[in-house]
């Protein structure tokens, strides 16, 4: 049976306008079947019934039952008894044929492939391993060796820092995930930018957090009144700042912003989280990335997550919390409710890896310049109208199309062998209906027929309702 479920009031605001011009049960099927691949509304969720469902979207009964009937039929919903209907995935069983098997062009993920040199690590690790293990099993903290390198390189950029500020996690996603439960009560105020990375929204609404919205655009990044205002009237315990090559959008923070940032968590007492992921991918940037935490005069607590994920492969699920000792003790402590430790082959890896990581980091900046000029040449051809920002860094472009069509272009263009991620996957309550994220870490000719498939999906919204969609599963 379900245990989670989701109120009429809450999926309302998540399906933002929804109505288009085909009937309306259609429309709404098809916006509920969208929340259910892009994850907004996960997989076991019981909806909320159908009366309730019609009432607050003041629709007839009828309406609503056959919305619910055809996500039925197309395997989206599933009748249990004493749970309603409950979000599914079709084809969820352990055989189902994978994504990239079917034909289609994933874009929901800006991720690069692997680095040539993991195959090589990968081989020089195992070589390594056996002096390993007899002493370590399961590690919660990081081998020393390995937070020793990654202190290092911390403080090679300015910022001094020693091993036991450093702890090593099952990636950054798992960092965001263990800071949050370790440091946010239900109920508390979790400051983070709109739009974000859906994956630490989605991480501080699972522990009760209240989020405190500041906004971020592509064109002008943070606005530095509303983000001190934010602070001050709302004390929040957590901030969640992406402040270089920020995801979505691609902006970077000025040095004002970053120490009016710093002055409000001091005085306020908020945890500042700053997700360096993708910091060191500058495409324009010359010299090195200097860490959010070097000049910190303000005298902010501000805890610092960081990983290989983006820069060498996704899947080496390697990343780091760098944290006060104090923080780092309550961390590994806390840790052990959701996992016993860190693999230590991947560990090991890693450690082949960091001191040849500038080498992949010059290589990916110039293989995402490439691809972000053709990217901007095919948007320019095709979609002279969108809005396209000139990043200088990151994984994606948060291109403005112009109108509220997000979610039905993502939908259109499932059909057109293109999975990507609707604008409102990065924000609350339905919004960013009027952008699109557009990965620039895909190839030259996957970009090329990423594009063509948005072509002939946005035209298919000018000249046919939304068509109906492969069964495929989308991962964001």
């Amino acid at each position: 049976m379900a245990d989670v479920h989701i109120t009429a009031r809450a999926l309302s605001a998540l399906l933002g306008d929804w109505r288009g011009s085909d009937a309306a049960y259609r429309g709404l099927a098809d916006r509920v079947r969208l929340l259910i691949l892009d994850g907004r509304v996960p997989t076991d969720t019981r909806l909320p019934a159908e009366r309730d469902l019609a009432e607050r979207l003041g629709l007839s009964r009828t309406t609503v039952t056959a919305a619910y009937r055809e996500l039925r039929e197309g395997g989206y919903l599933e009748s249990l008894r004493g749970s309603g209907s409950v979000a599914r995935l079709p084809g969820s069983s352990p055989d189902v044929v994978p994504l990239r098997e079917n034909g289609a062009l994933d874009f929901s993920k800006a991720a690069m492939p692997a680095s040539a040199i993991v195959a090589e690590a990968s081989v020089a690790a195992a070589a390594r391993l056996q002096r390993y293990l007899s002493e370590f099993d399961y590690d919660p903290v990081g081998l020393p060796e390995l937070r020793r390198a990654i202190a290092e390189r911390y403080s090679d950029t300015g910022l001094p820092t020693s091993p036991d500020e450093i702890m090593v996690t099952l990636g950054a996603q798992h960092a965001i995930g263990l800071l949050a439960r370790t440091m946010v009560a239900r109920g508390d105020r979790a400051l983070l930018e709109m739009p974000s990375y859906p994956h630490a929204h989605d991480a501080l609404r699972a522990v009760g957090a209240r989020l405190v919205p500041v906004t971020v655009s592509s064109e002008s990044g943070w606005n530095d009144a509303e983000i001190t205002q934010a602070f001050e009237r709302t004390n929040p315990v957590l901030a969640y700042l992406m402040p270089d090559f920020h995801n979505p959008t691609g902006a970077s923070m000025s040095e004002r912003t970053r120490a009016a940032v710093r002055r409000s968590a001091a005085r306020t007492g908020t945890i500042l989280v700053i997700d360096e992921t993708t910091a060191d991918l500058s495409i324009d940037r010359t010299g090195p990335h200097r860490p959010f935490a070097t000049d910190n005069s303000e005298g902010a607590r501000i805890v610092t997550i960081g990983s290989l994920g983006k820069t060498v492969w996704g899947g080496l699920r390697i990343g780091w919390i760098r944290a006060d000792r104090q923080t780092i003790r309550k961390l590994v402590v806390a840790r052990s409710v959701g996992d016993l430790g860190t693999p230590i082959l991947e560990q090991l890896v890693s450690m082949e890896l960091l001191p040849r990581l500038d080498d992949v980091i010059e290589l990916r900046r110039a293989q995402l310049g490439a691809t972000r000029l053709r990217l901007e040449q095919l948007l320019a051809e095709h979609f002279p109208n969108w809005d396209v920002p000139h990043v200088r860094g990151g994984l994606a472009v948060w291109v403005g199309i112009g109108a509220p069509l997000s979610s039905q272009l993502a939908l259109a263009a499932r059909s057109h062998g293109l999975v990507i991620a609707a604008g409102p996957r990065f924000g609350i309550d339905g919004a960013f209906e009027r952008f699109l994220r557009i990965p620039i870490t895909y190839s030259l000719p996957e970009t090329e027929r990423g594009v063509e498939a948005l072509r002939r999906a946005w035209g298919s919204l000018v000249r046919d309702p939304v068509p109906a969609m492969p069964d495929l599963a989308a991962v964001v």
